[in-house]
C-alpha cells in the first residue's frame, strides 16, 4: 500500500485501487453544497469511498437525506459504518435506509467485496481503553453492561473477518482500535475513543489498512501490534493535517 499513483504494480498482481476514506462529516440540513463538492472531489480521484461514522450531526433523518442526496452522484462504490452521532436518536434503521437508496451500503459486523478482489469489514466499534489499560467487566452491572458492548463489538468484526475471503481486505469502524491515533487528544478522555479489543480480530485475520474516525484532534496515523496500519480520517483532523476532507491512498 502507498499514497502513490493507483497504476498498478509491474504484473506481480492485481493492480492497486485509490481508495479514499472519510469520517466525522457531521452533515447537517445547510451542509449540501459542502457535501456535493466532496464529492465531486472522490469522483475524480479515487475508485471508492469509505466513510467512518459520524456521518450525521444528529442522527436525524433530514440531515441523512442531505448527505445521501450528494452521495447519489457518486460514480464509485461506497461503504460506511455508523458512529456515536448517527445513533443519537434511536433511528440507524431509517438512515441505513435513506443512505442504501443512494446506494451506500451500511455495515455493522458485515462485509461484502467492492471491487475485484477489494473486501471490507465494517463495525461502529467502541470504547473501553488500550492494553494493560482496558476496561474489565467486574463490578457493577452497568459496568459490565459497557465492557459486554465493546466485546460485542469486537466479535461482530471477527466474524465478519472470518468471512471474507479475499486478497485484500480493509477494514472500517467509528472507534479506533489503537491508542497511537488518539495522540493529540486530552488524556483524561483517550479511553473513551476506542479498544484494543477491536485491534485483536485484525491481527487474527489480517488486514491491508484500517480506517476509523472519532479522534478528531487525534494522530493521522499507527500501527496494529501486527504491524497493519491504522488511519484517523476524521475530517476535522485531515482539514487540519492536509488541508483536505478525506484521505486517498493506494490498497
Amino acid at each position: 500500500m502507498s499514497s502513490g499513483s493507483g497504476s498498478g504494480n509491474g504484473g506481480a498482481g492485481p493492480a492497486r485501487r485509490r481508495v479514499a476514506a472519510a469520517s466525522d462529516l457531521h452533515c447537517r440540513p445547510e451542509h449540501g453544497g459542502k457535501m456535493r463538492e466532496l464529492v465531486k472531489a472522490v469522483n475524480a480521484e479515487a475508485e471508492l469511498l469509505l466513510l467512518c461514522g459520524d456521518l450525521t450531526d444528529r442522527g436525524q433523518p433530514d440531515e441523512a437525506k442531505v448527505l445521501a442526496d450528494a452521495l447519489s452522484g457518486l460514480t464509485v462504490p461506497c461503504a460506511a459504518v455508523f458512529g456515536n452521532h448517527d445513533l443519537d436518536r434511536g433511528v440507524s434503521a431509517d438512515l441505513a435506509k435513506i443512505l442504501g437508496d443512494a446506494g451506500v451500503e451500511v455495515l455493522d459486523g458485515d462485509h461484502l467485496i467492492l471491487v475485484d478482489d477489494i473486501g471490507v469489514a465494517g463495525v461502529k466499534g467502541f470504547m473501553g481503553g488500550f492494553g494493560s489499560a482496558t476496561l474489565q467487566a467486574f463490578g457493577e452491572v452497568s459496568l459490565k453492561a459497557f465492557v459486554q458492548e465493546a466485546v460485542s463489538e469486537a466479535l461482530k468484526l471477527e466474524a465478519a473477518l472470518s468471512q471474507l475471503d479475499t486478497d485484500r481486505r480493509i477494514v472500517i469502524m467509528h472507534y479506533t482500535p489503537i491508542v497511537e491515533t488518539t495522540v493529540g487528544e486530552n488524556v483524561e478522555i483517550r479511553a473513551f475513543l476506542g479498544s484494543s479489543r477491536l485491534a485483536a480480530p485484525i491481527d487474527l485475520y489480517g488486514a491491508d489498512v484500517v480506517f476509523h474516525g472519532h479522534a478528531h484532534h487525534g494522530a493521522l496515523e499507527g500501527r496494529t501490534s501486527n504491524g497493519t496500519p491504522v488511519y484517523n480520517v476524521a475530517m476535522p483532523l485531515l482539514k487540519k493535517l492536509t488541508g483536505r476532507p478525506f484521505l486517498v491512498i493506494d490498497v
